[in-house]
Formats: structure tokens, C-alpha cells, sequence
């Protein structure tokens, strides 16, 4: 007899979009509740119709804050949710800025897109998509208030309840400051215990500001992610030397260097690389800018959890430096200083969210400097297939920005050394510790030929059954 159920439905077969269905004692959870990625068209239809009825979810538990893992929350609880969500308390403080963010991005992008479509129907030469009417957004702010009061704060290593014969146990991932590993412990009258660990995203040892990654205890089952499970990243430490070419020569060419950056993690480890390049007198003494009231509030939540810093960046609170501010940056919080980095002359470096250039400032940022071939776009993460992102990484001579065709001219560089997800050798190190007592383990978060590597080493390696999940496949775990 089964004592749990497990159904995939996001980042199967995918990147993007986490969730994950659990069924256990009568009751269904889900473990993440993540926004989806990708193609416009094919994102919004996902990500308005989820795959199961809000009113039918007992409990969420969050893995982190990344959209990709969270941004669906304020949908599911649109849809009828009114259970509670459980997670760090970090992760937690950044929710209450993320999803805020990302509904009013939203809500503006919306706006944005009627009024041009307004325009071309003045003008007309409405387009044929334009036929489809009114953009809506896909949540409110309303929305988000309503989800922030239903988060409930779980530390690192305190088991929870979440029922009468279910808990779980947050491990560090070593992702992003307040990311977890879940181990949930099933505990049933007459039967041995099971267990099944959720891995969320694994980190990567040596990363600026937060801690590695902790070792895992024994468990029968996991959900593993496999972002990069068929490639191997540089090492962390060619990072600085690679930052420091990317900022000189582009400051030769009198460019401006536009970073499009998750504001959760990358951009205050870019601010505390540049800050330790700039006293060290490697790169000029250029203006940096980051541009994102989210980064700007999204630091702040940093600076309140030096409880999850390492030793490097708790030496410099010892030392009385405060690690993401110094005298060239600038924080820019209203739209209208950030309009008016376009009329600023001479070098300069711009961070901007979103990470996969999906939304928010960094696309009006594109959109100036993109065709401008003496400035640079630097590439410092994942991006997910058929985002914005993707595109440049890949380097398509023309892309869309707002629906308009621009020419890339501006040079695309790639910064992988601070990717935030374990590669495939990291991903092997880490499960050493579960291997003795795993009896399968189900990849997700990974597009299929990247988790289909890491299933063949998996078996070839340790003799592990590794499953790449479809949407909507179940399995009963006994």
C-alpha cells in the first residue's frame, strides 16, 4: 500500500515552473508552486490555467524564493488556496518582495502593452495578435496581498508537523540565501517510515556570500534537480579574472556594460566581485548602477540574515564594511532615474532584473544599448529555453524586445562561473550520502538531454533507477 503519491507537473521536462504534487495521509501538498518560463504564448497559457485547483492544496512547501519556484503562489491562492505555506524565514522576507515585484511588473507591462496597442489601432496597423484584446495580468497586487499572510516561517533543522504522520526537515542548499533541501518523513501505524528528500535547487560549493551546500542524510526517494546535469562549470575562482576583461575592454570602447541579473543572489554577488575589483584597482573607477527596486529591497533582506553568510562576507560585518554598498554604486529605485541612465555618457555598469530578460527594467535597458556595438550584455546565469535570454546567449542577430525586431550589435558575454545551480560533477558529490539507501530518484528541473545524462551516470555510477518524470505522470512510493 502506497503511503505516498507523487505527480510531476512543473519542471518536468523543463527548467522552469516547479511544482510538485504529494499526496500523504488524506491530505495533498505541493512542494513548490513556481511561475513557468519560456515562450510568451505558451507561459501565459500555463501559467494561468495550473494543473490543480487551488481549493484541493492542503499546504505548500517552498523550497526558495526564485519566481521559477514561487511566482504561482498568488495564483494558486487566486484559484482558491487558503492553506498555509511553509518555508525559511528568509525565504520568506524575499517572497514578500518578489511577488509584490513581480505583480506589479506585471500589472505594468500590461499597461504598457494595451497603450501600444491602442496606438497602432489609432494609427491602424494593429497587428493580428492585437485581435486578441485587452492584455489582463496574470495576478494582482490584491492577489499577492492576500498570499503574503499565509506563509509560515520553518527553519533550518527544526522537523515540522505538517500532519499526524508527516513532517519535514529544512537542510541548506547552498542556492540562494534561505534555499532549502526538504526531507519529508512519512511515520504510518504498521508500516516502516519512508522518506523522500526534495532537492529544490543544489547550490554550488565556493560561491560568494552564502554557505555550501549541506550533506544530506539516508533516504528512499528523491526529487533531484538537474539543471546542468551534462555539463561541467569552470571553476568559481576564474570568475573575478573573467568579470575584470569583460569591465576593461568595454570601458575601452567607451560602452556601457548592461548585466541582466536575478535580484536574488547574483546581483549582490556581482556588487560584492566589483566592489573587491574596484579596491583592488583591477577595473577603472566606473559608475555601477542597479537598477531594480527589487535588488534594492532584495539586499536589504541580505543584510537582515547574516545568519546564512559565510565566513568570507561575515569578515567584512567584522571589519565594519558593509559588503553591498561602497562609494560607486548606486541603488536606483524610481523609473525615472533609471530613464535617465539612457541620456548618461561614458562607461558604466548597469544590473538589472530579470535574470532571463523576461521582464522589468532590464528589457527598456536592452532596448537602448542593444544595437549599440561598443557596450556589452553580460550573460551571468541559466537562461531558460525560448526566453530573451536564451536568445542573446545563443546569439540570434535579431531579436524582439517589446514585440519590436532589434539588431544585436552590442557584444554578448557569458559569465557562467557564478551559475548558483551544482554541475553535473557537484550534483554526483552531492547524493554520495544518499546512495546506500535510495531505491529510485526522479529528475527534474532540467530540459530532457541535460536530466537524460545525468540519469545514465546515475545508474552507471552508482547503480541508481533514475526516473526523468513527464507532466502529470504519478508514481505511488511505498
Amino acid at each position: 500500500m502506497a503511503l505516498m503519491k507523487l505527480t510531476f507537473w512543473g519542471a518536468a521536462g523543463t527548467v522552469t515552473g516547479s511544482m510538485h504534487l504529494l499526496e500523504s495521509g488524506g491530505k495533498r501538498y505541493l512542494l513548490d508552486c513556481g511561475l513557468y518560463q519560456g515562450r510568451r504564448k505558451d507561459a501565459d497559457l500555463k501559467n494561468r490555467h495550473l494543473p490543480v485547483q487551488g481549493t484541493s492544496i492542503d499546504a505548500v512547501v517552498l523550497s526558495h524564493a526564485h519566481i521559477d519556484h514561487s511566482g504561482s503562489l498568488p495564483t494558486l491562492v487566486k484559484n482558491g488556496f487558503a492553506g498555509p505555506i511553509f518555508s525559511t524565514p528568509a525565504s520568506i522576507d524575499l517572497c514578500n518582495w518578489m511577488l509584490r515585484d513581480t505583480a506589479h511588473i506585471q500589472e505594468k507591462d500590461a499597461e504598457f502593452l494595451n497603450k501600444r496597442m491602442e496606438k497602432r489601432k489609432a494609427a491602424g496597423n494593429a497587428r493580428r495578435e492585437d485581435a486578441n484584446g485587452v492584455v489582463v495580468p496574470l495576478y494582482t497586487m490584491a492577489d499577492t496581498e492576500r498570499t503574503l499572510p499565509l506563509f509560515r516561517p520553518v527553519p533550518y533543522h527544526q522537523p515540522f508537523p505538517l500532519s499526524d504522520t508527516l513532517s519535514y526537515e529544512a537542510y541548506d542548499a547552498g542556492h540562494i540565501l534561505g534555499s532549502a533541501c526538504l526531507v519529508l518523513h512519512e511515520a504510518s501505524a504498521g508500516a516502516p517510515p519512508l522518506r523522500l528528500t526534495y532537492s529544490g535547487d543544489v547550490g554550488r560549493p565556493n560561491l560568494p556570500i552564502i554557505r555550501d551546500p549541506e550533506k544530506m542524510p539516508p533516504v528512499d526517494y528523491l526529487i533531484m534537480e538537474s539543471t546542468y546535469g551534462g555539463r561541467l562549470h569552470k571553476h568559481v575562482e576564474h570568475v573575478v579574472n573573467k568579470l575584470a576583461d569583460v569591465v576593461n575592454r568595454t570601458a575601452r570602447r567607451g560602452g556601457r556594460i548592461i548585466v541582466p541579473a536575478f535580484a536574488v543572489g547574483r546581483t549582490q554577488q556581482l556588487v560584492l566581485l566589483l566592489h573587491q575589483l574596484f579596491n583592488e584597482k583591477r577595473i577603472p573607477n566606473i559608475p555601477l548602477f542597479v537598477d531594480s527596486p527589487l535588488a534594492l529591497n532584495v539586499t536589504q533582506v541580505h543584510r537582515d540574515h547574516p545568519e546564512c553568510f559565510d565566513a568570507e562576507t561575515n569578515q567584512y560585518l567584522t571589519d565594519g564594511e558593509d559588503p553591498f554598498g561602497f562609494k560607486r554604486l548606486q541603488y536606483i529605485r524610481e523609473a525615472a532615474d533609471s530613464i535617465k541612465l539612457n541620456d548618461l555618457h561614458g562607461p558604466f555598469v548597469v544590473i538589472s532584473a530579470s535574470g532571463m530578460c523576461e521582464q522589468g527594467r532590464i528589457l527598456h535597458h536592452l532596448r537602448n544599448n542593444i544595437e549599440d556595438p561598443r557596450n556589452t550584455v553580460l550573460i551571468t546565469g541559466f537562461m531558460a529555453q525560448d526566453t530573451l535570454g536564451r536568445k542573446l546567449v545563443e546569439k540570434w542577430p535579431e531579436v524582439r524586445i517589446f514585440g519590436e525586431p532589434m539588431r544585436v550589435r552590442a557584444e554578448i558575454a557569458s559569465l557562467d562561473e557564478l551559475s548558483g545551480h551544482a554541475d553535473q560533477s557537484e550534483l554526483l558529490e552531492w547524493i554520495k550520502p544518499m546512495v546506500g539507501s535510495l531505491r529510485k530518484v526522479f529528475l527534474v528541473h532540467g530540459e530532457p538531454a541535460q536530466s537524460a545524462t545525468l540519469a545514465g551516470l546515475l545508474h552507471a555510477r552508482y547503480g541508481l533507477e533514475a526516473v526523468c518524470p513527464v507532466p502529470g505522470q504519478s508514481f505511488d512510493l511505498t
